[in-house]
């Protein structure tokens, strides 16, 4: 009898799991959890603890938030309307984070040849950044040092493309001068975001008169 019960206990539990589970390989909760439960505190305390760049998470940031490329004209270096505006949301992020470094790869289609269009691809990389500098962008902080000419296009075709004729800007590093942050005081800086950004102007006070009229 003794024995008739433990297996029916063990056939009962078996049962259970099986409810509770997929099958008997899954794990149970699987269901709920996709596999990014906790991501985000995990990857505050790599950042925190100084396991991941400082660069990676600002590139990451960087490229989530701000349009990060401009196009060109065929054999132009000249800023289009649309590319000073992207250039401009640029620059309003970059004054966010004074401790930050960035710079500009100029790009060009795969017309003409590969020693012209380094030229040309460094020449827009370099428009970009004479941009950024007159919207008030540090020339320290923003520079235009390589070109990849036509070596890395985005469509490969022969034929003129806008999409490869383009300048991307990228987080580089940080200032030398930052010991904000080389300390690993990360979160000061986008505390000081955070902060800056949740100012709003007081209302304007308004003064309301009243008239009192006698009786008789």
């Amino acid at each position: 009898m003794t024995g008739m019960f433990s297996k029916l206990f063990a056939t009962s539990a078996i049962l259970a799991l099986a409810a509770c589970g997929n099958s008997w390989d899954t794990e149970v909760g699987s269901g709920v959890d996709k596999g990014d439960f906790g991501n985000a505190t995990m990857n505050n305390t790599l950042i925190q603890s100084g396991q991941l760049e400082y660069t990676v998470a600002l590139a990451e940031r960087f490229s989530a938030e701000v349009p990060d490329t401009i196009n060109f004209a065929f054999n132009s270096a000249q800023l289009t309307e649309e590319a000073r505006g992207i250039l401009r949301t640029q620059a309003n992020f970059i004054k966010q984070f004074p401790e930050v470094r960035f710079r500009v790869f100029g790009h060009t289609d795969l017309v003409g040849s590969a020693s012209y269009n380094q030229r040309l691809g460094l020449r827009r990389a370099q428009a970009a950044v004479a941009y950024l500098t007159s919207l008030g962008i540090s020339k320290s902080r923003v520079e235009a040092v390589v070109s990849y000419g036509k070596t890395r296009p985005i469509i490969q075709t022969s034929a003129p493309e806008e999409r490869n004729r383009r300048t991307v800007t990228e987080v580089s590093g940080f200032v030398e001068s930052a010991p904000l942050i080389l300390n690993g005081k990360y979160a000061e800086v986008i505390w000081r975001e955070y902060v800056g950004s949740a100012v709003r102007p007081h209302p304007t006070n308004v003064v309301i008169e009243t008239q009192v009229t006698g009786g008789e």
